[in-house]
C-alpha cells in the first residue's frame, strides 16, 4: 500500500500546518489543523476556499474573533444528560464555551456584511446566556461556591460565620484572662479537625474543662476544646453539614441544566471548532500575506509572485511558474544551489496549500488546479540499512510513483536520471517522462542533462525553464525564467573558485563539439534574453510614469473642475445673501422716509420722498440681475485679444478656470499653449489665456540707478462702507484696519463701519480699535437716519 502522506512531508506540508495549528484558539481546533488532508474534490474545496476568503475579509475589515481557554465538553455533557453531577471544573469549562460562543455571534452581529459564506456556521451557534450567567452567578473558581448561589446557601454561611464569631469571643476571652493565661503555651485560637481550640501546656491539661483533640509534635503542648465552646463548635458542624448538602443540591441542580441542553452545546461547539479553524487559515493568511487562487479543474497551475512559506519573506525571491496550460512538462536546468528544488518545492507545496483551502504566498493572478494525487521525489534518500545508493533510492521511490500516477496527478521529480552514467540516465529520464505523459500526468523535473534540454527544445508539450545565473558576478539570481534553457555554468564558477585556467581549458577540450555547439546558443540566447529583458524593463518604467503624468493631470483638472463649482456655488450664495441684505436695508430704510413723510404735511416733500422710493425701487431691482456674479462676469462677451505673441517665460492667467500659469511652449499649429499650472503641466487653448504683464526694471541712463513700477495692493475702490456684521471681533478689527488703509490712500477723508446694535460686543471692540489707531482723526455714533447705534462714522487725517 502506497503511503501519500510520505510526499506532502516531502514537500513539507506538515511544517506548514504545524504553523497553521499555531493559530487555532482550542486544542481540538488544533489537532484538527494538524490532521488536515488536501481536498480532492473541485466542488468541497471551492466551498471551503471561499469560507477562508471570508473569514479574511472580515479579518480584514472588522478584526479577529476571540475563541480562548476552550475546552471539548462533550463526555461531561454526556454524563449530565444521564443524570450525573458534574465537577465544579467541569461547570466552569462549559460557562467559558458559552461564552465564547456568545462572543462569536456577537462578532458576525458587529461585522456588516449582509450575507458571507460562513453565515451557516456563525448562526449554527446556539447562544445560552440563561445557562452562561447561572453558572458565571454560582461558581467561582474550581473549588469555590458563591455564597449568594441560593438563598439557603447565604442564610447558611451567615450562621456558620455568626457562631463561629461567638466561639472566637469566647476563646479570644479566655486567652486574654491573667486567670488562664499560665496555662497556655500560647495566647492564640488555632483550629483542629474543623474545632476551634486553645494550645495548653501538658503540665496543665487538667486545669482547663474540655476535650483534647490533638498533641504537638514535641508533646508540650496539647489542643483543648473549653467545654464552654463545645455546644457552640457542634452547631458549626452542623451548619457545615448542611453547607455541602446545599451545595451539591446546586452542583446537581446546575448538572441537571447542562444535561437540559447538552445537545444544543454540544452542535455549537463543533460549529464553533470549524469557525475556529478557519479564522485560523485567515490568521496564517494575513502572516504569509498570502492571497486566495483561483481554483482550476483543468490540472493548469499559474503561480505568479510565489514565495515558499518557510522560508523568510525578507530573503526569498518571488518567482513566477506556470504548468498545465500550453504544455504539460516542465524542464528545469540551471546551476547547483541556484533554485531549482526550491522552485520545485515551492510548485508542489502552494499546490498542496491550496488544495487544503490555505491561502498561498503570492500574487492575486494566481490559478492551482485539484489534484487527485501530487506526488514527489525529491531529496537523497539513500539507504545503508537497505543497501540503496541515491540512485536505486530514486528509482525505488518512482516506482512506487509510476503505480498511482494518471490523468489528475502532479509528479515532481528533482535531479531525475542522476547518480548514474550521463548516457543511460539521460535516457531513462526521458523515457519516465514519456511515461507519465501518457498517463497524462503534469510533469516538473530538474536535471543538468544537455539532452534533457534537446528533448524539451522539440517535443510538442514539454517546455524549458531555467534558474538565471548572473555571469558577471557569478552568482544565482533565483529567478526562474520559463522558455529558457538553463547552463550548469561549471567552468564559470570553478574558475571562479579558483581552478588554475588550464585545467578549464582542457576540460573544454573534452567537451563534445555538439554539447559546446549546443551551449554557446543556449549563452547566446540568455544574453540576448538579458538584454530584451532591460528593454522591456526601461519601457515599462517610461509607460508607467507617463501613465503617472497623465493621472495626475486628471486628478488636477478634476480638483480645478469641483473647485470652479464650488466657487460658483459660493459666489451665487455669498450675492444672493447680498441682496437679500441690502433688500432688507433698502425696506427699513423706505420704511424711514415713510415715517418721515407722515410726519410732514408739506405737499412737496411728499411728492420728492416718492420720487426717491422710485429710484430706489429700480436700482434695487438692478442690484437682483447682477446677483449672479458668475454668470456674466465684467468684460464677458467682448472677445479677448492678446496684445502681443506669447513667449515662454509670459506670466498667464487661465480665464476658465482663474488660475494663473507660466508658459512653457509658443501655441502650435492647433493654437494651445503648454502651461505649468502649480506642479501640473497641461495644453489650453489660447482663446482661454490672458496675459498678465510683469513690471519691468528700468535703468536710469544717467545714474545707473534701478526704477520699478510698483503696483499697490491697496483696494482701488469708491466704497466707504465697511460691513463687519456676522465677523467675530478679531476677524473684524483686522479686516477694518486693511478697509482703513485702503480708504486713506485712495484719499477718502469719511467712512462708515457698519457693526449692528446686538450685545455691544463688536461696537466696543471697534471703538477701542478707533481710539488707537493713528490713521483716524475721530469717530462717531450714527444719527437718525445712518443707522443710529447700529454704525460708527469715522474721520480719518
Amino acid at each position: 500500500m502506497l503511503d501519500l502522506q510520505k510526499y506532502t512531508h516531502t514537500l513539507e506540508l506538515d511544517k506548514v500546518l504545524e504553523r497553521l495549528a499555531e493559530f487555532a484558539g482550542c486544542p481540538d481546533t488544533r489537532e484538527r489543523l494538524l490532521k488536515s488532508v488536501p481536498y480532492t474534490d473541485f466542488r468541497e474545496l471551492t466551498e471551503e476556499m471561499a469560507r477562508t476568503g471570508a473569514a479574511y475579509s472580515l479579518c480584514v475589515r472588522y478584526g479577529e474573533p476571540a475563541v480562548y481557554n476552550v475546552q471539548n465538553c462533550d463526555l461531561p455533557l454526556r454524563r449530565a444528560q444521564i443524570g450525573a453531577s458534574l465537577s465544579l471544573r467541569d461547570l466552569l469549562a462549559v460557562g467559558r464555551l458559552l461564552g465564547n460562543i456568545r462572543s462569536l455571534r456577537a462578532y458576525r452581529d458587529r461585522c456588516e456584511e449582509k450575507e458571507t459564506a460562513l453565515d451557516e456556521l456563525f448562526f449554527g451557534l446556539q447562544e445560552n446566556r440563561y445557562l452562561e450567567d447561572l453558572i458565571a452567578a454560582a461558581v467561582i473558581s474550581e473549588d469555590e461556591i458563591a455564597d449568594d448561589a441560593s438563598p439557603e446557601l447565604l442564610s447558611i454561611r451567615r450562621k456558620i460565620r455568626s457562631a463561629q464569631g461567638s466561639v472566637r469571643e469566647q476563646l479570644d476571652h479566655m486567652i486574654h484572662s491573667a486567670h488562664y493565661l499560665p496555662y497556655l503555651q500560647e495566647a492564640i485560637v488555632t483550629l483542629r479537625d474543623g474545632r476551634y481550640v486553645v494550645p495548653v501546656k501538658i503540665e496543665y491539661r487538667n486545669a482547663i474543662k474540655g476535650l483534647i483533640h490533638d498533641t504537638s509534635a514535641s508533646g508540650q503542648t496539647v489542643f483543648i476544646e473549653p467545654a464552654g465552646v463545645v455546644d457552640a463548635n457542634n452547631k458549626i458542624k452542623l451548619l457545615e453539614s448542611e453547607e455541602l448538602q446545599e451545595i451539591d443540591r446546586i452542583i446537581r441542580s446546575l448538572s441537571a441544566e447542562c444535561g437540559t441542553y447538552a445537545e444544543s452545546i454540544i452542535h455549537s461547539f463543533q460549529k464553533l471548532v470549524e469557525l475556529d479553524g478557519i479564522f485560523a487559515r485567515a490568521r496564517y493568511g494575513r502572516e504569509i500575506e498570502g492571497v486566495v487562487p483561483k481554483l482550476r479543474e483543468d490540472g493548469g497551475v499559474i503561480l505568479n509572485g510565489a514565495r515558499h512559506p518557510l522560508i523568510s519573506k525578507d530573503t526569498i525571491v518571488p518567482i513566477d511558474i506556470r504548468l498545465g496550460t500550453d504544455f504539460d512538462t516542465l524542464v528545469i536546468t540551471g546551476p547547483n544551489t541556484g533554485g531549482k528544488t526550491v522552485a520545485l518545492k515551492t510548485l508542489g507545496l502552494l499546490t498542496l496549500m491550496a488544495m487544503c483551502a490555505l491561502m498561498i504566498p503570492a500574487r492575486e493572478s494566481s490559478e492551482v488546479s485539484v489534484f487527485e494525487h501530487v506526488l514527489a521525489d525529491i531529496g537523497d534518500e539513500q539507504s545503508i540499512e537497505q543497501s540503496l545508493s541515491t540512485f536505486s533510492a530514486h528509482m525505488t521511490n518512482i516506482v512506487h510513483i509510476l503505480e498511482v500516477a494518471g490523468e489528475n496527478s502532479l509528479v515532481l521529480m528533482d535531479e531525475l536520471g542522476a547518480g548514474t552514467d550521463p548516457v543511460e540516465g539521460a535516457a531513462l529520464a526521458v523515457a519516465l517522462i514519456e511515461r507519465f505523459r501518457l498517463f497524462g500526468a503534469r510533469i516538473a523535473a530538474t536535471t543538468h542533462y544537455a539532452e534533457m534540454k534537446m528533448y524539451a527544445l522539440q517535443t510538442p508539450g514539454v517546455e524549458n525553464a531555467c534558474c538565471e545565473f548572473d555571469i558577471a558576478t557569478l552568482r544565482p539570481t533565483y529567478r526562474l525564467l520559463t522558455g529558457v534553457p538553463g547552463r550548469s555554468n561549471a567552468f564559470a564558477i570553478s574558475q571562479r573558485l579558483g581552478l588554475p585556467e588550464k585545467v578549464i581549458e582542457s576540460a573544454r577540450e573534452h567537451v563534445a563539439s555538439d554539447s559546446a555547439r549546443f551551449e554557446d546558443v543556449v549563452a547566446q540566447l540568455e544574453q540576448t534574453r538579458q538584454s530584451l529583458e532591460q528593454e522591456r524593463a526601461r519601457t515599462a518604467q517610461l509607460l508607467a510614469e507617463a501613465q503617472k503624468e497623465r493621472d495626475e493631470a486628471a486628478a488636477y483638472r478634476t480638483t480645478l473642475e469641483k473647485l470652479k463649482e464650488n466657487e460658483i456655488n459660493r459666489a451665487r450664495s455669498e450675492a444672493g445673501r447680498i441682496v437679500s441684505d441690502v433688500r432688507r436695508r433698502g425696506e427699513q430704510l423706505m420704511e424711514e422716509l415713510e415715517e418721515l413723510r407722515r410726519q410732514k404735511e408739506a405737499e412737496d416733500f411728499g411728492r420728492k420722498v416718492g420720487e426717491a422710493k422710485t429710484g430706489y425701487r429700480s436700482r434695487l431691482r438692478s442690484m437682483e440681475d447682477r446677483a449672479n456674479p458668475v454668470s456674466r462676469q465684467a468684460g464677458e462677451g467682448e472677445e479677448y485679444i492678446l496684445p502681443r505673441p506669447l513667449e515662454k517665460g509670459d506670466s498667464v492667467k487661465i480665464a476658465s478656470l482663474n488660475t494663473r500659469g507660466v508658459v512653457l511652449q509658443p501655441a502650435d499649429n492647433a493654437g494651445y499653449v503648454l502651461v505649468q499650472s502649480g506642479a501640473i503641466k497641461t495644453r489650453v487653448s489660447i482663446k482661454e489665456l490672458r496675459l498678465s504683464e510683469k513690471p519691468k526694471a528700468q535703468k536710469h541712463p544717467a545714474g545707473g540707478r534701478v526704477l520699478r513700477t510698483v503696483e499697490s495692493k491697496a483696494t482701488r475702490s469708491a466704497s466707504t462702507e465697511f460691513d463687519m456684521r456676522g465677523m467675530n471681533a478679531e476677524e473684524g478689527i483686522m479686516s477694518l484696519e486693511q478697509f482703513l488703509d485702503n480708504c486713506v490712500m485712495n484719499g477718502q477723508k469719511t467712512v462708515t463701519v457698519i457693526h449692528g446694535k446686538g450685545t455691544g460686543v463688536l461696537r466696543a471692540a471697534v471703538h477701542n480699535f478707533l481710539r488707537r489707531c493713528k490713521l483716524v482723526r475721530g469717530f462717531r455714533l450714527g444719527v437718525y437716519g445712518e443707522g443710529e447705534s447700529g454704525v460708527t462714522v469715522v474721520e480719518l487725517k
